[in-house]
Parts: C-alpha cells; sequence; structure tokens
C-alpha cells in the first residue's frame, strides 16, 4: 500500500497527470475541429508539460535547496531532464509555425516562473513575476492552455484559424479558467493576499457563481459554430455539468493530502476526452 501511495503520488507530484490533461485537451481539439491526430505533437505536448510545470513548481524550491533535495524532489528533477529532452527532440519534427508559437507561450510560462522585472508585492527589493501580478494568474494559466491545446494543433495542420478555431479556443479559456476556480478556493488559505485570486476577492460563493456563467458562456459558444456536432455537444454537456459538480463541492483545502482538486479536477479532460471518443464512435 505504501508503495502504491508513492508511486500515486509521483503521478500527481510529477505533473504527469497535468500533461495527459493537456494532451487530451489538444486530443479533443482534433475532435472538435475534424482535424488529423499528429500524436507526435501531442508527444511534444506531453513532454513540454511535464517540463514547463515541473520549472514552474520546483525552480525556485530546488534553487534555495539543491544541496539537500528531498529524494522525491530529485526524482521528480531527473524525470524533469528526461523530459526536456525528448520535448526537444520532439520539438525538431515541428513545423515552423509551432516553433514561433511555442516561443510566445514558452516566454509566457518563463515570465510566469521566474522574477525578472516586476517589483515583487512581498519585498519591493526583490523582482517578481507575472504570477506576482494581482488577480492575473489564472487568465495567463487559461490564455496558455488554450494556446497550446488549440492553437498548436491547428497550426500543426497548417491551417489558417477561422470562425470554428477562435470559438474553441475561448471556450478551452472559458473551461481553464472555470476549473482552477476550485484550485483557487482550495489555496485561498495559503495564497498571499496580494495575489487577489478570485476568491479572495468576491469570496467562495461569489467565485462560485463566476464559474458557473463562465461554463454558461462556453454552451452558448457552442451553438455559434459554422458546423455543429451533435455527439460533441452531448459529450461538452455531461463535461461541463461534472466541472459544475467540482466547483460546486469546492472547499478551502484542510489537508496537503487530498486530491480532490490535484486528482480528481485536474483529470476532469481525461474523461472529456473519453466521452468524446465514446459519443464520436456511437454517433459518428
Amino acid at each position: 500500500m505504501q508503495l502504491f501511495k508513492r508511486v500515486f503520488d509521483f503521478y500527481i507530484n510529477s505533473s504527469i497527470h497535468v500533461s495527459l490533461a493537456v494532451v487530451a485537451l489538444g486530443r479533443v481539439t482534433c475532435l472538435s475541429l475534424d482535424i488529423n491526430v499528429n500524436y507526435e505533437l501531442l508527444a511534444f505536448l506531453f513532454f513540454s508539460t511535464v517540463t514547463g510545470y515541473n520549472f514552474v513548481k520546483y525552480a525556485e524550491i530546488a534553487g534555495l535547496h539543491h544541496r539537500s533535495l528531498a529524494k522525491s524532489l530529485k526524482s521528480i528533477q531527473i524525470f524533469s531532464i528526461f523530459c526536456g529532452l525528448a520535448m526537444l527532440i520532439a520539438a525538431f519534427r515541428m513545423p515552423l509555425e509551432v516553433w514561433v508559437a511555442c516561443g510566445i507561450l514558452g516566454l509566457i510560462t518563463l515570465l510566469y516562473a521566474v522574477p525578472f522585472f516586476l517589483p515583487s508585492k512581498v519585498d519591493q527589493d526583490r523582482k517578481g513575476n507575472l504570477r506576482s501580478i494581482s488577480g492575473v494568474k489564472i487568465y495567463i494559466i487559461g490564455f496558455v492552455w488554450a494556446g497550446v491545446t488549440v492553437i498548436l494543433p491547428v497550426l500543426e495542420n497548417k491551417l489558417v484559424p477561422y470562425w470554428d478555431v477562435w470559438i474553441v479556443c475561448i471556450q478551452r479559456f472559458l473551461f481553464v479558467i472555470a476549473l482552477m476556480v476550485p484550485f483557487e478556493i482550495r489555496d485561498m488559505s495559503y495564497d498571499l493576499t496580494s495575489l487577489r485570486t478570485l476568491p479572495q476577492v468576491v469570496g467562495i460563493k461569489k467565485a462560485k457563481i463566476i464559474g458557473m456563467i463562465w461554463l454558461f458562456l462556453f454552451v452558448i459558444l457552442e451553438f455559434l459554430k459554422d458546423e455543429l456536432s451533435t455527439s460533441l455537444l452531448i459529450t461538452h454537456f455531461i463535461v461541463i455539468a461534472v466541472v459544475m459538480v467540482c466547483i460546486t463541492l469546492s472547499r478551502k483545502r484542510t489537508s496537503l493530502k487530498s486530491y480532490f482538486t490535484s486528482f480528481w479536477v485536474e483529470g476532469i479532460p481525461l474523461l472529456w476526452l473519453g466521452l468524446a471518443l465514446l459519443f464520436n464512435y456511437l454517433l459518428g
């Protein structure tokens, strides 16, 4: 049992779970827009997400404690290095358009994690990063996820973004920021007040309502597409209902061992892909 728990914790903490979620959303985009699936791109999405997320989460910790890293953190560090190498190998097979988009999204990720030019809210003598700007955290994450999981598959297929692409991109942004609400509520007691996260600003109840409104807008946008798929419409209704339930059940973290957000909520994109494939098969 202890071995299973260690393996499971590594699966969560090393960002494998969230990386699979990103891959799932990339695959959902291919289904939504009826474009070819490039599994090399999906592999690139997986390895780049592992590398990027672990850099954001652990770079500062590793810098401060590089001589006394916990064994689990060292394992994550080694795993991330291998994923970074795999990401570079996969990147060489991507077209120029994907490289340019990745460069922009990668720069945003770098500025989100590394203090470069912004004054820190905690210490004016230190530099801050994009994450330190009050109230923008979930919107940056939503923008990057939408770019990675929608724009990259479109560019890889050498398509010029058209109406439905932009609709899907906006939907993805709304989906991600709504999915972030349970995380914002979970970390409410631990986030610095200077971050001014959504629940810190408006309270937990209103944050949940705002999350529901974002999901409602997602559904409205579905009917503005030029091509409407019955299988995807059913899938989206189910997924949105699940996210609404998760937002409703969200509460402030009472234990560091809780997996509600880190596993169940973060795994919703995997459910989305599974349902999309199932209904696409059943309804064609």
